[in-house]
């Protein structure tokens, strides 16, 4: 009964997760990392091939995107996940493959003036279509026996249209275990879906932490927030540019805006014109609107029963074309544009920025979460220009972010659904956060509600039947490309050097709950280790 951790471990992107019992090899997710790496991932310990099956908890990249990459390399197994999350798979890994033959297209181009060899992509429709067809819906609360090891069972989360927390029961040499992935842990009150379903009970516990230092903050009125931005904009002339996740966030978005029009938030602006400029978003809201209704919170089956459609309404207009989405760059009316990608490192919302980020009457509207190394993140934090299509843009535009709208539980959140728990997991491992999050929640939840806990690096191995660490690894910083003068190697090394010791020191705090023995032989190496190279 081995845990293996591999991707989103001190990282918020790139979720996966090795599971091996009697001779079965399983993953929970297989993500795609998104924006900077900030640490060295060990690559999947056993060939692609070998993997049995897929446990996915939703559709979002970072836990989907690299299965067609999986299915390239050999991988011909189950991908479990809800029906929900198999439709929404269908448009999103055929997306994510168009994206990686156009990129590939795009740099062959360039290769081959510069006299070098073509790029291939990451993988192509083909493999999509392939690990598509693996797919195998599920129903929440449903039981199912993968094999004679293991039976899982998909819990309601509440963070993504389909997305669950798998229970996991697991059966080796008469010893039997249970451990619950909690996937991304949703907010509450969210539309459209349901606030997430709590667990009862587990031994082990995998925990994400994307907010696991950070709380929301009060409730903000998200209708008046957004009217009053939509309003200053569109006063002074300019468009509202939105970049948004095509699945999810821009649903919301189409939520909150029906409720502007339906009160008349906005006033001297007649049906404002409200375009979805995202192929991707408008097959994302069809399937939304086509799901079973138990999917869907109280309040917006009620709505739905009324005859209303909740992502409808006068002004809305779905463009699908690469013709009408370049005619919005050349429309002077004032207008609302929301485009994917969310964190605008890829898609039309680019060029959407290239046109509106120069102009000081537009406004760039953020309502996701934007990782370090995106586009996004640097036109967020302040960048004065940025490149787009080898054009230098400068950045005058107001740049605006929808407080407290987030998919993702916070802090308190998270304790919250933590505390559904009718008795403590026997180890809870925290991923699926920034260094800091990882580090913090772990410590919080240990220190002051009495979890064991621990904050795993990639490579990190567990035996569950033992209830032991059967290898703890620490985590290997990226190298980043740094401008102006390179540093001397002796200003290298000894950066090299603290590096290693601020991983050692995390490493150390987090492995209070270790056996005393284990406890005593680390510390003895790191006083043979002090002892040797003291001066």
């Amino acid at each position: 009964m081995k845990l293996t951790f591999i991707g989103a471990t001190h990282e918020v992107t790139g979720s996966c997760t090795l599971l091996q019992v009697g001779g079965h090899n399983v993953l929970v997710d297989c993500g795609m990392p998104q924006g900077i790496d900030a640490y060295e991932n060990v690559d999947l310990p056993v060939k692609p091939a070998d993997v049995e099956c897929i446990f996915l908890t939703h559709a979002h990249v970072d836990h989907s995107g690299h299965l067609p990459l999986l299915y390239k390399n050999g991988f011909r197994g189950v991908v479990y996940a809800t029906d929900a999350t198999c439709n929404l798979c269908e448009i999103m890994l055929r997306d994510c493959a168009h994206i990686q033959m156009s990129e590939a297209e795009y740099k062959t181009r360039k290769a081959r003036r510069a006299g070098n060899p073509d790029v291939e992509p990451l993988y192509d429709l083909n493999d999509a279509e392939g690990v598509l067809d693996l797919m195998r819906p599920c129903h929440y609360g449903e039981p199912i026996q993968v094999n004679e090891n293991m039976a899982i069972r998909f819990t309601d989360i509440g963070h993504l249209l389909g997305s669950a927390c798998v229970e996991i029961w697991l059966h080796e040499d008469g010893v039997q275990k249970k451990i619950v992935f909690s996937g991304d842990v949703g907010n509450t009150n969210q539309p459209i879906i349901n606030d997430p379903k709590t667990v009862e009970e587990t031994d082990y516990l995998v925990i994400e932490s994307t907010y696991g230092t950070r709380l929301h903050g009060e409730r903000h009125e998200y209708i008046h927030t957004l009217a009053n931005f939509v309003q200053t904009t569109l006063d002074r002339g300019g468009n509202v540019i939105i970049p948004s996740f095509a699945v999810g966030r821009t649903q919301e978005i189409l939520y909150f805006i029906r409720q502007i029009k339906n009160e008349g938030l906005v006033k001297g602006h007649g049906s404002f014109p409200v375009y979805v400029d995202s192929p991707l978003a408008n097959e994302a809201t069809s399937v939304f609107m086509q799901c079973d209704m138990s999917y869907l919170d109280p309040e917006t089956r009620e709505i739905m029963a009324q005859g209303i459609n909740p992502l409808v309404f006068d002004g809305l207009r779905l463009n699908t074309t690469t013709e009408e989405s370049k005619a919005l760059n050349f429309d002077t009316e004032p207008k609302v544009i929301i485009s994917a990608s969310g964190m605008c490192d890829a898609g039309r919302i680019r060029h959407h920025l290239k046109y509106n980020l120069w102009r000081p009457e537009c406004l760039i509207l953020f309502v996701g979460y934007q990782a370090e190394g995106t586009l996004g993140r640097a036109i967020y934090d302040g960048a004065k220009s940025v490149k787009l299509f080898g054009d230098e843009v400068a950045v005058n535009a107001q740049i605006g972010f929808l407080p407290g709208v987030s998919g993702h539980a916070d802090k308190q959140g998270l304790i919250d659904w933590l505390e559904g728990f009718k008795k403590k997991p026997e180890l809870i491992f925290v991923n699926h956060g920034s260094d800091e999050s990882c580090v913090g929640f772990a410590e919080c939840i240990q220190e002051e509600h009495g979890y064991n806990s621990f904050a795993p690096f990639s490579g990190t191995e567990f035996d569950m039947a033992s209830g032991k660490f059967t290898s703890i690894t620490q985590g290997i910083p990226v190298e980043k490309k740094t401008a102006g003068q390179p540093k001397s190697k002796a200003d290298t090394a000894y950066n090299r050097l603290m590096d290693a010791v601020e991983k050692l020191s995390k490493v150390a705090k987090g492995s209070r709950g270790m056996a005393n023995k284990d406890l005593l032989k680390f510390a003895g190496l790191i006083d043979s280790l002090a002892e040797k190279w003291s001066r």
